[in-house]
Parts: C-alpha cells; structure tokens; sequence
C-alpha cells in the first residue's frame, strides 16, 4: 500500500489530495481567510450563560458565538480561570504550572451558572467548525495535539492510545513519559509513538511545551476576542496525524511550501526527508496525477464502480443517505446472493472512501443490497469496519438490518466537501454530467459487450466526443485496443445530442 501526498498552492488556498495506491481518498482545502480551524485556541470573553441548555454562548468573533457545554467546560475550568486571570493582570509570569495552586475540579453534573458569569475572559479552543447556520462548538479544555503526544493542560493523567495492543508496550510508555511530564500537565500518548525512544518523546514534549508558552505570552492584555495559537498549517497537521512508512512521496507545486515541509518532515522522520519534491512541470499538478479526472468522477450524485455497479449519494437536513446499485450486471456463473454479496463489498469499500472523500457527518445509512445468509451479512459488516479503520474521524457502525441497511453515525468537525461536478449543456439550457464521466461510461459498456464476445464493434457517437476518442496517441481508442485487442470502428453522427451514443454489431443492430 503505497501512499503519496500531492499539494497544490493557488494565491488563496492550498488544496490536499491524499492517494491511497493512486486513489484519491482525502481532498482537504485550506484558505486563507478561515479564522476557525479545528485545534486553534482563542482568547474570549462569555457573552452569556443559559441555565436551561447548561451551556454558555461565548464571543470567538465569528457572527454566531460559540457553543459552550457544561460537559466541555473539562474539571479543571476553575483552574483555568485562575491562571487566566492572573497572566492576563501580569500577575504571573511562570506559566509551567510547576508552583501554581490547582482549585478543586467542578461537580460533573453542576450548572454552567455556577461556573461562568458574563463578561468573563476564558482560553476555548475550536472542536467544530462554523457550519451552515451554526457558529462553531468550543470547549475549555485544550489539548496541544504534537507527533507523537498530545499536551492537556491542568491535568495530571498520562493514557495511551487504545490501538496500541500491547500491554507490555503500553507500560513502557507509560513509564517513559512519568519520567518526562512536566508538573500540571497531562498526556495522551499517540499510536505513532509505539516502539519510539524517550529521546523522540522528549523533544516532542519541549516543542509543545516551547508553543505553550508562546501562546501564554499573548494572554497578558489581550485583545478580545483573539486567536492565541493556530493550528499548524493543514500540509503539517495532515502530515502529522497520517504520516508513516507507507508514504512514498510528498509532491508540492509551491516552492515557499516545499521548504516548509520539507524541514518538518526532516524534522519527525528524518530518513524520509527525500520522498519530498517540487512540482516544476508546465501540466498542472492536479492533472499530472489524475487528481482532476478524480474529483469529476466521485463528487457527483451518482458514483459508478467497477463491474457495472454505482451508487446513489442523497443528503437531507437529518441524514445522508446512500443506496447500492447492481446496475445491469449480470454473471451467470453466480447465484442472486454470491452476486450481491460482491456487489456489496466493492460498494463498502467505495462508500469508506466517500465518507473520508466528502467528510460526510452525522448520520449515514447505507442501503445495501439485501441479502438471505447471515454469513454474508456479517462478511459485509467485518469488511466495512475493516475498510473504514484508516478513517480518522470518530465514527460507529452498526450491523445490518434485517432491511439490509447499515447505519454509520460519523463525526463531523467541518463542512462537507462539495465539489460541483456537472457542466453547461452545450446543446441549450440545463446542465449536464462532466464529459469525463461520459468516457468511463463508454469504456464501462464496451467492457461487458467484449465480455459478451461480440466480435466487431462499431460506435457512433456526437462528433465531439468522437474527435476526443480518435485524437492523439495514445488515443482512448488505441488504448482499448491494447487492453483488449479488439479495434472499434468509430463514427461521428451530427444528428446525436451531446451525451448520445450506440454500439453495433457487424450487421449495424444497436447493442448497446
């Protein structure tokens, strides 16, 4: 499995494309004039606490304000406030925590009055993005996400990653990081950091400990309200919650950028520093990996897949919601239930990369095609979990009905990435599938007649499309012929809309 990391920098945004063996599975977006990225740390003051929701609305200077609950305010808030206060007054300078005096933690189930008055400055940082109608979801209890560790302030616990399955591992990392913890601060020990020395650990710690104080510095006469620590820019903070020794390659069309990440990959895994290159052709980066062709083929409402079968991705305000299709597939040799049972398993793994594609949140329920044997059901439920544990957003699934839907409850920190897939109808009003998606259809169709052992082949096609098919070398048609030794007579027909096409036998009877 390889993994590779393409960038491309444009004068307002960065855009990400994360391939899985040269899949695309992860398209992030990262613009300049996004104030609220999940991890930044703000400086604000409570507008208001509402007794019956045990919740505050607080200035993060967004137009809605933040939503802060009770449960988020974390046990130590009290702590916080304090310490707060008393940089914010300049009235302490060490901010290690090493003599600081910790108050009581809060009563798991008090009242948000009891703890927040209006007006009151208090550190929130961004667990989930503005989105559509809704300010941003905050809470009070930060956490400084680094490789290997993550730093949470006022606390004195040490955890370690549940996927580590080793207890012998677990306890040595314990051990470790006991040695190294600073007084007043917890920490959360990242999957990566299996198998690491305390050396590695170590310097982790002195780099978030190094942004900590960084970021108190900011708090003696701050202005309200004000980011006091940014999250690191989306290349590094992707790198460092998916980077491992499956990447090959990390290519970036900027140059500015290419240094940056350069030095941070030298910096948490040296001996990869190499895999990162600069982008220096004229063919757009996007183009040169078929990320472009990708993205007009996975963002639209219909989502087509190997063997004939799609999918159809509907959403509403409560839910998502996807249906399996088998399409005209048809196989002989196979009953109903092995057919579906196929079908199924190419579909749960298409789906996992759509939810990870689109940063679908909320509710998704999937409805497969039904299916008699238990066996199976469960094949496909074990197959989807599988497909979906390199997801890194929280997410549950449960089995499947007796309806054949799964449902997927999956977390949601950002807007949905909706990329508009369909183009102007040359041929008058409305819009139409992106011509890219008409080629895979054609190839798709002419796949299953070859299948079916027709042995000559023509297609008549608008001319447009046939000039595509036809033109260049290696052509489409040329390519089909080396993939399948078999030539198709082309021919273009003036009266045929855009998307209209037919395949004929050697007697010229449609086929297709």
């Amino acid at each position: 499995m390889d993994k590779e990391l393409i960038i491309r920098s444009e004068s307002s945004a960065v855009d990400f494309a994360l391939l899985k063996d040269g899949k695309l599975i992860e398209l992030n977006k990262d613009e300049d004039d996004n104030n609220f990225n999940v991890g930044d740390i703000m400086i604000a003051k409570i507008r208001k606490a509402v007794p019956g929701l045990n919740a505050a609305f607080v200035n993060v200077g967004y137009t809605k304000d933040g939503f802060l609950h009770y449960h988020d305010l974390g046990p130590q808030v009290s702590s916080l406030l304090k310490f707060i206060k008393r940089v914010s007054t300049g009235k302490l300078k060490d901010y290690s925590l090493k003599n600081f005096t910790f108050e009581k933690d809060i009563d798991k189930n008090g009242s948000i009055t009891d703890v927040l008055k209006s007006n009151q400055s208090l550190l929130v940082q961004i667990v989930k993005e503005p989105i559509s109608t809704k300010g941003p979801r905050i809470s009070s209890e930060l956490s400084l996400p680094g490789r290997y560790i993550v730093l949470v302030p006022f606390s004195n616990r040490i955890s370690v990653s549940q996927k580590i399955e080793s207890k012998e591992e677990k306890d040595r990392l314990k051990r470790l990081v006991k040695s190294i913890k600073p007084k007043g601060f917890g920490v959360i020990v990242r999957t990566v950091a299996e198998g690491k020395k305390v050396a590695e650990l170590d310097k982790d710690l002195q780099n978030l400990m190094g942004r900590w104080t960084a970021m108190c510095k900011k708090l003696y006469k701050p202005h309200y309200p004000s980011k006091v620590l940014g999250e690191l820019h989306r290349a590094s903070s992707l790198l460092r919650d998916v980077f491992n020794d499956t990447f090959t390659s990390i290519t970036v069309d900027d140059e500015t950028l290419y240094t940056q990440i350069k030095d941070y990959v030298s910096e948490i895994a040296p001996s990869k520093e190499s895999i990162v290159k600069l982008h220096q052709s004229n063919v757009p980066i996007f183009e040169k990996f078929g990320i472009e062709r990708q993205i007009k083929t996975s963002f639209g409402r219909t989502v087509s897949m190997s063997k004939g079968a799609y999918l159809v991705i509907e959403h509403t305000e409560a839910m998502h919601v996807i249906d399996v299709n088998s399409g005209n597939r048809s196989n002989k040799s196979k009953n109903q239930e092995d057919t579906a049972l196929e079908v199924n398993l190419i579909s749960a793994t298409e789906i996992a990369r759509q939810l990870r594609l689109r940063d679908m949140g909320g509710i998704i329920v999937v409805d497969f095609i039904d299916m008699g044997k238990a066996e199976n059901r469960k094949t496909l439920f074990d197959h989807l979990k599988q497909e979906m544990s390199d997801d890194r957003a929280k997410h549950k699934i449960l089995p499947p009905s007796k309806f054949g839907l799964i449902q997927i409850t999956r977390q949601r920190v950002r807007p949905e990435m909706n990329i508009k897939t369909r183009e102007e109808n040359p041929n008058g009003d409305g819009e139409i599938e992106a011509p890219i998606i008409l080629i895979q259809k054609i190839k798709a169709d002419l796949e299953r007649l070859i299948k079916k052992n027709h042995k000559k082949i023509t297609l008549s096609t608008h001319p447009f499309i046939s000039a595509f098919l036809t033109k260049g070398f290696p052509s489409p048609r040329s390519q089909w012929f080396f993939d399948h030794k078999r030539w198709v007579k082309i021919i273009p027909r003036d009266a045929y809309t855009y998307l209209e096409y037919h395949f004929h036998d050697k007697d010229g009877k449609v086929i297709r």
